[in-house]
């Protein structure tokens, strides 16, 4: 019988291993001198089933297009459509839909999954934001930022059937049959830097409404320089009637005009503001008549501007003037 190391009848106790594999160890150790030798050795495994050619392939498909290669009826792929086409053009490849799923996942792709992604195409892109932030982020002295936009398509929705309210186990539910009783537009000029906001709801979006509501916006503030930021809509450009340029000089060129980027009408603030009437206002509720919609988003902004008015943080990334924040 071999005698027992104590060394060795410790380490098996303090690892709770047997007394044959500590020796194992310490043996291979001891033959090679290295810390390699304290690894598992490789193992060949299950030898591949599905080899590296059928890996790419199928990876080429899912980040292709399905009508690339002869799926015409639908634009994104499925994991079973996937498979499907693959088959059909490599009908001696057996793959089971289990292993097209694995492949797709240890290669991070989805493609069922199709996010939003807007790309502004605005050469002068980063000089806009730079300029828009500068205003967000150091006011002017000598006069009022505003955010100005139009909210059209404000739609006065009534049900059939009325809002049925949460309860325990049940969450709240409205009628999906609606009744239109028209639409409105909301005009609203933000002071990015108090979060007060002046408006106007008008029934239409002509370049009639927007000068009507310019003309209030400058005798809300009828001795300041005015800096407004808005987007490029059509309205909101010169055109061949110069109607800025007459407005301003008819206003002692008081005004001054930013434009945010193309496709980057998020830089304006008036948008959150926006979104907060649509989620708070527009999205449950029940008009049973235009006017009743106009009440609403009147009734909503007076309460915002005695109550809840203040500046939103601003916390959009890209660039060092823009990584800054407005404190709230």
């Amino acid at each position: 019988m071999l005698e027992q190391d104590p060394c060795v009848s410790e380490a098996a106790w303090r690892l709770e291993v047997d007394v044959k594999t500590v020796r194992r160890w310490r043996g291979r150790f001891v033959a090679k001198r290295e810390k390699e030798a304290l690894k598992d050795n490789p193992r060949s495994g299950r030898p591949l089933r599905i080899g590296l050619v059928t890996r790419c392939e199928l990876l080429s498909m899912a980040c292709g297009r399905p009508s690339d290669f002869g799926e015409r009826t639908r634009d994104v792929w499925t994991v079973d459509s996937l498979l499907e086409r693959f088959r059909r053009r490599r009908p001696r490849v057996s793959i089971s839909r289990t292993s097209v799923i694995r492949i797709l996942n240890d290669a991070e792709i989805r493609p069922h999954r199709v996010r939003m992604w807007l790309h502004s195409p605005d050469p002068e892109f980063r000089t806009k934001v730079k300029r828009i932030c500068r205003l967000y982020l150091r006011p002017p002295r000598d006069g009022v930022v505003l955010c100005i936009d139009e909210k059209s398509g404000m739609q006065a929705l009534g049900r059939k059937h009325a809002l049925r309210l949460a309860a325990p186990g049940r969450s709240g539910r409205h009628d999906f049959e609606y009744v239109r009783h028209g639409t409105r537009t909301l005009f609203a000029a933000l002071n990015p830097h108090t979060g007060d906001v002046y408006s106007e709801i008008r029934k239409g979006r002509k370049a009639i409404d927007i000068l009507d509501f310019m003309d209030a916006v400058a005798r809300q503030y009828p001795r300041k320089k005015i800096y407004v930021i808005w987007d490029n809509l059509n309205i909101h450009l010169d055109g061949k009637s110069q109607r800025w340029k007459r407005f301003n000089r008819r206003h002692g060129n008081r005004f001054r005009f930013f434009y945010t980027p193309i496709h980057a009408s998020w830089v304006n603030q008036v948008e959150i503001f926006f979104s907060i009437v649509q989620k708070r206002v527009l999205r449950y509720g029940v008009f049973n008549s235009a006017r009743e919609l106009e009440a609403a988003v009147r009734r909503f902004i007076r309460h915002w501007n005695h109550y809840e008015a203040h500046p939103f943080r601003w916390t959009f990334k890209g660039y060092p003037l823009q990584s800054t924040s407005i404190a709230a």
